[in-house]
């Protein structure tokens, strides 16, 4: 790309390409921008506006990363997962427990590759009550060492966290 009246010695590439591109685009756009009026520059400054506050109430909300998590526990049937599930959410200490069925494990135990069928609890709960949990998982469980493991949760739906956080008290 060659730049310059004609005649001109020919600008090739770097920072003064740039501030004359820079510069002719301002001068253009000046009379351009003028010519759409107020009007759509108010249009577009609303749009604007109402993207950036969207984005933030979701993105931030006085939510806290980490603030919860998901649980995990696995349990050897349907009825010891509904029968924790049920305790777990009755006191507390989650405010949802979704149960996944039909779930393969394969580990090591007492030096032995083992596999069996298991059903997975999926907790959702306040960081803070992670000790608790495992304590009445480890109470509770019929397994010698049960799983109870968790991830923070980063980001997620701001009316979702909120309601985790209403229904399970610090």
């Amino acid at each position: 790309m060659t730049i310059g009246p004609p005649g001109a010695e020919v600008l090739r590439g770097g920072p003064v390409k740039a501030l004359i591109v820079t510069a002719l685009l301002a001068v253009f756009m000046l009379p351009l921008l003028r010519a759409v009026g107020s009007r759509a520059l108010s249009t577009l400054s609303t749009l604007s506006t109402l993207s950036t506050l969207s984005t933030l109430s979701m993105a931030s909300e006085t939510y806290a990363s980490g603030t919860h998590c998901a649980a995990f526990v696995t349990c050897p049937n349907d009825g010891v997962a509904k029968e924790l599930a049920r305790a777990i959410v009755e006191r507390k200490l989650a405010a949802c427990v979704n149960i996944v069925p039909a779930i393969t494990s394969v580990y090591e135990w007492q030096g032995k590759i083992e596999e069996d069928n298991e059903v997975l609890l999926m907790i959702k709960t306040r960081s803070s009550k992670v000790p608790a949990l495992a304590q009445y998982v480890r109470s509770n469980h019929p397994y010698e060492v049960a799983e109870v493991i968790s991830l923070p949760i980063d980001q997620g739906n701001p009316p979702y966290l909120k309601w985790i956080g209403e229904v399970v008290p610090e």
